[in-house]
């Protein structure tokens, strides 16, 4: 593969990224089945595993882009509602509706509420992950802070023995936000899909069973 810029080029860090990725069985993969991303088999075998996904539901995908876990819901279980959102735009799926925004602000609240009105959703997916600088103490911080903002989100709008899933850093979660999870499932688990990358620090968290307080 030849780099025409030029920056990149001088990047060995860049050069890496790129020479993993063409040797990357789940890009290829994705690559031939239509997948933006290889992010879709992480997906794919935490739900074979918990079997948490099913024909029907509403389920919402935080931090989309660009959009391999909502095809792959749209795909396997076309009779489920899909909303997506995320800061990053996306292309059009079918059956999935897009909100690019912030997922906190009062717009971005109100526009689910015209999607779902007084639904409570099956199970709130995020795969958010912050930009990361390398150091590993500001990364697990800022991915703890993105799991906070998801879980609070989640647990207001989940409806009784809904599903939870959010990425996590190697370390796992605070003990005070880990116990409150935990206080709202009947089961709570980690796993580190196949399909993250070894010396990836990448994680999910995976709430089965909401409880309502």
């Amino acid at each position: 593969m030849k780099i025409e810029n030029k920056k990149i080029a001088k990047s060995k860090s860049s050069v890496a990224w790129l020479t993993r990725q063409a040797h990357d069985p789940y890009v290829e993969r994705a690559r031939k089945e239509g997948y933006p991303a290889r992010a879709v088999y992480k997906l794919a075998e935490i739900n074979d595993k918990f079997r948490f996904l099913r024909n029907g539901q509403v389920v919402i995908d935080l931090g989309a882009a660009p959009g391999s876990w909502s095809q792959y819901i749209s795909r396997e279980f076309p009779k489920t509602q899909v909303i997506a959102m995320d800061l990053l735009p996306m292309k059009s799926i079918d059956r999935v509706d897009f909100y690019q925004g912030d997922f906190t602000t009062d717009e971005a609240l109100e526009w689910l509420n015209e999607k779902i009105g007084d639904i409570n959703v099956d199970a709130v997916l995020s795969d958010m992950a912050p930009n990361t600088t390398g150091h590993q103490k500001t990364d697990h911080l800022r991915q703890m802070t993105l799991l906070e903002y998801a879980w609070d989100f989640a647990r207001t709008i989940l409806k009784p023995g809904g599903v939870f899933v959010a990425k996590s850093f190697t370390g796992g979660t605070t003990n005070e936000l880990l116990s409150d999870i935990k206080k709202h499932f009947e089961k709570v688990a980690h796993i580190k899909p196949a399909a993250s990358r070894k010396d990836s620090v990448e994680m999910f968290i995976i709430g089965l069973g909401f409880k309502k307080e």
